[in-house]
C-alpha cells in the first residue's frame, strides 16, 4: 500500500533529521540542566514535538488505533510530500552547518558568538524554522491521518511563536544596529524577495 510507503519514508526522514540534530548537539555540547532551567516549557514541547512526529506515525503503520481520522491523498501528494522533506532535511543540515558553533539549544547568545549573516542565513533569519515548517507540511503530505499527520505542525506552531520572537531579541541586545540592518534584508523564515 502506498501509504505505507509514505510513512516509512518519512519515518526514515525522521531517523535523519534526528541524526543531523544529534551529531551537532553532540559537536557543541551544552549545559542541558541550565537550558531546561531557562526553557523548561520550551524544552518540553520541543521533546514532544520529536516524540510525537516519531510515535504517531508509527502508529499510524503497525497498528489501526488511528484509522478513525484517516484522509485520503492523490499519490502525487505523497511524492510532494517526499520533495519537501527532503529539502526540509537539507535546509535542517545547512543551516546547522552554517551556524557551527554559534548554534545553541536556549534562545541565548553563546560565549564568542558572531553575527551569522552567511551560507543559508544570508536569505533568511531563522532557516531552522523554515526546516520545520517544511517538515510539518511534508508529514501532513507523508501521514495520512489527521491526528498523526498534522500534529507535529500544531505543536510546532506553539514553538515558532514562543520562540522566534525570544530569540530576536536576544539578537537585538546582543548585536544591535547590526543586527536590525540583518533583519531589513532578510526574510524571517523565507527569503525576502524584495527591498
Amino acid at each position: 500500500m502506498a501509504e505505507n510507503l509514505f510513512i516509512v519514508l518519512y519515518l526514515a526522514g525522521m531517523v535523519l533529521g534526528s541524526t543531523i540534530r544529534a551529531w551537532y548537539g553532540r559537536k557543541f555540547r551544552q549545559d542541558r540542566k541550565a537550558i531546561y532551567r531557562q526553557e523548561g516549557l520550551l524544552v518540553l514541547l520541543l521533546a514532544s514535538l520529536w516524540g510525537i512526529a516519531i510515535l504517531l506515525p508509527f502508529f499510524n503503520l503497525f497498528t489501526d488505533w488511528l484509522d478513525f481520522a484517516a484522509y485520503p491523498l492523490p499519490g502525487w501528494a505523497g511524492w510532494l510530500g517526499v520533495a519537501i522533506f527532503s529539502v526540509a532535511l537539507w535546509l535542517l543540515w545547512r543551516s546547522h552547518a552554517d551556524l557551527g558553533r554559534n548554534w545553541s539549544v536556549a534562545a541565548e547568545v553563546r560565549e564568542r558568538q558572531t553575527l551569522v549573516t552567511s551560507g543559508v542565513f544570508k536569505y533568511m533569519r531563522h532557516p531552522m524554522y523554515s526546516a520545520h515548517w517544511l517538515w510539518g507540511i511534508a508529514q501532513a503530505l507523508l501521514v495520512h491521518n489527521w491526528i498523526s499527520g498534522l500534529a507535529s505542525l500544531v505543536i510546532f506552531i506553539s514553538v515558532y511563536l514562543l520562540r522566534v520572537p525570544r530569540e530576536e531579541r536576544v539578537m537585538l541586545n546582543e548585536f544591535g544596529d547590526e543586527y536590525r540592518k540583518y533583519m531589513k534584508r532578510t526574510g524571517r523564515v523565507l527569503p525576502r524577495l524584495w527591498e
